[in-house]
């Protein structure tokens, strides 16, 4: 049966759906009202109501969900969705009358940082990768590889990819992990790695949710450089931006993040936060005073020491030196 409810569609799995979850033995709560939240997403392209969400004070709230949910069998129907900050495009965090947990009631777990040789951080799957660097640059450490916006969950990047300007030197986040918990679909609570439980681990790595909930993991560190040097540059020919990056992605010494993407100017766009030009220069804002062109820009940052400034200096203008930026 299918109910539209005030434009969002909610999928009846089960009449008794609710009342089966409500005989649960749980440390933390399910909510069977006031959840349309949970219909939504970032991509705001698909509305699916759940009969109830799931916030779980413990890995075993998420295993007892699961395993009940596993148990009904296939007829019940009953769908579970992880939830992490809501950042999904096509409805993955939604369960149409199913069971939405939402992953960031695990964020109270502790996040441990581990120096060392080989420094790892151990997270919990809802917690937010901006609290995972925070927590991390108290050690002077940080992940290797990152995603542009940081207020995403664990979980929710190492259920996609994770990819950045990083990836070209360090590949994804889901290529720096080292250890998962995860629950499966029949509710066990399992470790995996690249020795232990392998099938799962690299099931679960950008398996979209599919094999299991991710609630724990342990992924490498390496020392936050000291200072960073931000530069962008921007293009009006696509052909040229993409051999510049192609080079410099290629080159031995080359920048520590390096991304391109597409914009379109609009007035005020090369006067925000983000912006390295300065639109009181008339040489650029020569250059730059058609709103509504397409332009192609490249990102890049070179970490360096206080006493490396010189060094730093030279390395990146010699980089410049290939660009056919205009």
């Amino acid at each position: 049966m299918v109910l539209a409810l005030g434009g969002i569609t909610m999928h009846v799995s089960h009449p008794d759906v609710p009342s089966s979850l409500r005989t649960l033995a749980l440390e933390g709560h399910f909510s069977f009202h006031n959840i349309s939240h949970a219909a939504k997403d970032f991509g705001n392209r698909f509305q699916f109501l759940p009969s109830a969400v799931l916030h779980p004070v413990s890995v075993a709230d998420i295993s007892a969900t699961l395993k009940h949910a596993s148990q009904m069998g296939l007829r019940s129907k009953l769908t579970v969705a992880a939830r992490g900050h809501g950042h999904s495009l096509q409805g993955q965090a939604q369960a149409p009358g199913g069971v939405v947990i939402d992953m960031e009631y695990l964020r109270a777990t502790e996040t441990r940082v581990h120096a060392g040789d080989l420094p790892y951080v151990d997270a919990s799957g809802g917690e937010l990768w901006i609290n995972v660097l925070l927590e991390s640059l108290k050690h002077g450490l940080a992940p290797k590889s990152w995603t542009d916006y940081l207020h995403l969950t664990i979980g929710g990047t190492l259920s996609n990819a994770g990819i950045s300007g990083q990836a070209f030197r360090h590949g994804p986040q889901i290529s720096n992990v080292h250890q998962l918990q995860v629950v499966t679909g029949r509710g066990e609570v399992m470790n995996c790695s690249t020795k232990e439980n392998a099938d799962l681990f690299y099931g679960v790595l950008g398996g979209l949710g599919q094999f299991g909930i991710i609630t724990r993991a342990r992924i490498a560190l390496e020392p936050a450089p000291k200072m960073v040097k931000w530069i962008r540059v921007l293009y009006s020919d696509f052909t040229s931006f993409t051999e510049d990056q192609e080079m410099l992605i290629s080159e031995e010494k080359t920048f520590d993040y390096i991304e391109g993407f597409v914009i379109i100017n609009r007035t005020g766009l090369l006067n925000n936060w983000r912006s390295s030009f300065d639109p009181k220069d008339p040489i650029q804002a020569s250059q730059f005073n058609s709103d509504g062109r397409i332009l192609f820009c490249l990102e890049m940052t070179k970490n360096f020491n206080p006493d490396e400034t010189d060094m730093m200096n030279q390395v990146t203008l010699s980089n410049q030196h290939h660009f056919h930026a205009c």
